[in-house]
């Protein structure tokens, strides 16, 4: 049996989420079909970043075991079988025990925003046409790396045994016509980033200050955080793992 980390690029649009879930469709579910189309028996992945509805990514990851070698020919029909929207990059091998959600060890998003009308980045990013202070939106991008408990900035409902967090760069920037919140860290909570950007709007609109936000932090009451910013702005940008795990 051999195990394989399967790397893979989704536009978010269309699904409801990465997960495989009852009565909807997911990238799961379309990457799981395609492997079991070709490899002409039931094939089970596990998930390494639970994206939510909407939400794209430009890297994330399956593991899987195979009794085959998953060559380049099969990876060109697996592709060829899966929706125009979905990717699979690179199929890497791994040692037996690599966990593609469990050795992770940073995963980097980015919040994309416009604030003119632009066709071309609809459902790519947020159109926010409201002034924002960029200085204060890095003040309050800077609080973030002095805490490690984000209980406000996680989705009532999480399944997760604490909410603690270690977030490596959290800044905000312009790339090309886009303002962008870009944030690295060992792992997020549900809906968090979605709930950063959110509430750091309102410190950049001037409607929460700096002392305010690290309130909301600080008080671990998911119900003081905006969590309204619709998840077509949000991209995985990259999951990072030890050199140890992928065999050479």
């Amino acid at each position: 049996m051999h195990r394989y980390f399967i790397d893979l690029s989704y536009y978010g649009g269309r699904f409801s989420g990465f997960q495989i879930q009852a009565n909807a469709n997911s990238i799961q579910a379309e990457v799981e079909k395609a492997f079991s189309v070709y490899f002409r028996r039931p094939v089970f992945l596990t998930g390494a970043s639970r994206t939510d509805t909407g939400v794209h990514a430009l890297q994330n990851f399956f593991h899987a075991d195979f009794e085959e070698i998953v060559s380049n020919d099969a990876l060109y029909h697996v592709n060829a079988i899966l929706p125009y929207d979905i990717v699979i990059n690179e199929v890497r091998l791994v040692q037996s025990f690599a966990h593609c959600r469990y050795d992770a060890q940073a995963r980097d998003y980015k919040y994309f925003l416009y604030s003119k009308k632009d066709p071309f980045l609809f459902k790519r990013a947020h159109y926010f046409p409201y002034k924002l202070d960029i200085e204060l939106l890095n003040r309050a991008a800077s609080c973030l790396l002095q805490y490690s408990d984000f209980s406000s900035f996680s989705k009532r409902n999480s399944q997760v045994n604490n909410y603690l967090c270690q977030i490596y760069h959290s800044q905000w920037a312009m790339e090309g016509k886009c303002l962008v919140f870009q944030v690295r860290a060992n792992r997020f909570l549900r809906g968090m980033v979605r709930g950063l950007v959110g509430t750091m709007l309102q410190v950049g609109r001037n409607k929460l200050t700096i002392s305010q936000f690290e309130q909301i932090i600080q008080k671990k009451d998911p119900s003081l955080v905006n969590f309204s910013v619709p998840g077509h702005g949000l991209f995985l940008i990259q999951v990072s793992y030890p050199d140890q795990i992928f065999q050479v």
